[in-house]
């Protein structure tokens, strides 16, 4: 290996290094505040100067009404586990039908599609918000698991790209043996794309774990019982609350990533294989 060579990895690796160490202190530091006896905003220090268990019992066992951790936790786990199933299914059936099924106007239809998804879900949040006010279903979970899972059907392009790498010769020698087009999805297609699966699931699950501005617009009640775990902790940051209650902002903080981080730690080969797998072809 060349000088030249040696001094282009070392370089590579010590910026590599500043940037993991950038995007590590905020991290640290949300954890140390978590386990800090100071209740406020405190700069005096990066590491605290007791440390204490006290925020996560005042977040789990101690709820009030401006902290009610479990029930946001509820919530957000019930709007989660729902909009992950149904947008699941949707990603599936769509990208199995534009990949592996032909009928008049699907190419229109795909361009039409990709040409929607581009538009930012921001531009339309008043009007759903108008038109599920006059369904009656604002303020509630059901309306938020519509509005995640509603035009989760947009997102089939990865998964298209996937099973457009699995060679149709399996499911014409399906239809040879009689096979319908739901036996060949669920007995052929599905089983051969676990990966992409997970890729999917886990996508799916991350929207309404980690949203807050669509939650906000939604749910406009006073009892913090009905809100979401991003709506509960945002509360918190309020002038007249954040001195009594940011550590516990903390450790909320910190809660709500654990789910997340177990989920990648135990999925990362197939989220990985997934992401891959999905790039061969479009």
């Amino acid at each position: 290996m060349t000088a030249k060579r040696k001094a282009n990895i070392i370089i590579r690796h010590i910026v590599l290094a500043f940037l993991a160490f950038i995007w590590l202190v905020p991290v640290v530091w949300l954890i140390v505040t978590s386990l800090s006896t100071v209740k406020g905003v405190s700069g005096k220090h990066f590491f605290p100067e007791h440390w204490t268990l006290a925020n996560y019992n005042q977040l789990f066992f101690q709820t009030d009404t401006a902290a009610n951790f479990p029930a946001w936790f509820k919530n957000t786990f019930i709007v989660a586990i729902f909009t992950c199933i149904i947008s699941s299914v949707f990603v599936l059936m769509v990208s199995y039908a534009f990949s592996c099924m032909r009928f008049k106007g699907r190419k229109q239809l795909m361009s039409f599609s990709i040409i929607l998804g581009m538009f930012p879900g921001v531009l339309s949040m008043i009007a759903v918000y108008f038109v599920l006010k006059m369904l009656g279903l604002t303020d509630s979970l059901v309306g938020l698991i519509f509005v995640y899972s509603a035009g989760s059907g947009l997102g089939f392009l990865i998964l298209k790209g996937f099973f457009d790498t699995i060679p149709a010769s399996l499911r014409e020698a399906a239809r040879l043996e009689g096979a319908s087009e739901a036996t060949i999805f669920t007995r052929i297609i599905i089983p051969l794309s676990k990966p992409m699966i997970v890729y999917t699931v886990i996508n799916s699950f991350l929207g309404p774990w980690m949203d807050f501005v669509m939650a906000r617009i939604m749910i406009k009640s006073k009892d913090s019982a009905d809100w979401t775990v991003a709506i509960g902790l945002y509360n918190l940051l309020q002038k007249t609350l954040v001195g009594d209650y940011f550590s516990v902002f903390c450790a909320g903080g910190v809660m709500i990533a654990i789910p997340i981080s177990i989920l990648f730690v135990v999925m990362q080969k197939f989220y990985v294989e997934g992401v891959t797998g999905g790039a061969v072809k479009g």
